[in-house]
């Protein structure tokens, strides 16, 4: 069974917010918790996070986890010119290289029109994870225009229902089980103005299902790969 832990790192739940909580307390507890567990994870970052907390960007390199792109400034490409979506991504990929080696991308919201793959391909991306299985997606693990697509399996909140219940849902699930969720959900967000399920379980009970759903794919001898993992496996189908 193959199971892949992504994290989103952007600023706190946007488009609602500005703060950056989630990376000041929420990204250091969760690279603590997946060194205690032995997993490698992706993460993708924006340049604006990178950039502006580049010792936090060097620890997910140094630790051995994957680095990935989540554009410039969470932006949304499928509301972008062409031209301009173009011009952000080699540009962000450019800046993120600075920091380690990039091959994976995932757009904010997980929106991104299928005429931008052949510009992630151009500028050495050969794994997109844009597409959601929840969203509708049923395309399955395929190649676009030279680019695998690895779609999501559920929406990060998923993860903070209580777990008898996401037992079930984890269940039901087709492989690989592609997970994600943000530096923001694991610290305290319930008293910002902001949507209920960007709020509900955040903080340490986030931290403590993430725990378990760890547990739980351990206890089945699961296999835990990156992003970057998924084109030796698949690269070749």
């Amino acid at each position: 069974m193959l199971v892949s832990l992504t994290f989103d790192v952007e600023q706190d739940c946007p488009p609602y917010l500005n703060t950056t909580r989630g990376m000041e307390k929420g990204l250091p507890k969760i690279l603590d918790l997946l060194n205690e567990k032995k997993v490698k994870a992706t993460f993708f970052f924006t340049v604006e996070m990178a950039r502006k907390y580049p010792n936090l960007t060097k620890r997910v390199v140094d630790e051995g986890h994957e680095l990935g792109c989540h554009g410039f400034n969470h932006e949304r490409f499928d509301k972008l010119e062409k031209n301009k979506a173009e011009m952000i991504i080699k540009k962000s990929l450019d800046i993120l290289r600075e920091f380690g080696d990039v091959v994976s991308f995932r757009a904010p919201n997980l929106h991104f029109p299928h005429y931008l793959f052949p510009a992630l391909r151009e500028n050495g991306v050969f794994v997109d994870s844009s597409k959601a299985r929840y969203k509708g997606y049923k395309g399955g693990i395929k190649a676009f225009d030279g680019v695998l697509e690895i779609p999501v399996s559920i929406t990060s909140s998923v993860l903070r229902l209580p777990w008898a219940i996401q037992k079930v849902i984890h269940k039901r699930l087709n492989e690989p089980r592609v997970y994600f969720a943000h530096p923001w959900e694991f610290v305290p967000m319930q008293k910002e103005r902001i949507r209920l399920d960007c709020k509900f379980n955040t903080g340490d009970k986030a931290l403590m299902l993430l725990e378990k759903l760890i547990d739980h794919y351990k206890e089945q001898n699961a296999k835990f790969v990156t992003m970057r993992e998924y084109q030796d496996i698949y690269g070749n189908e």
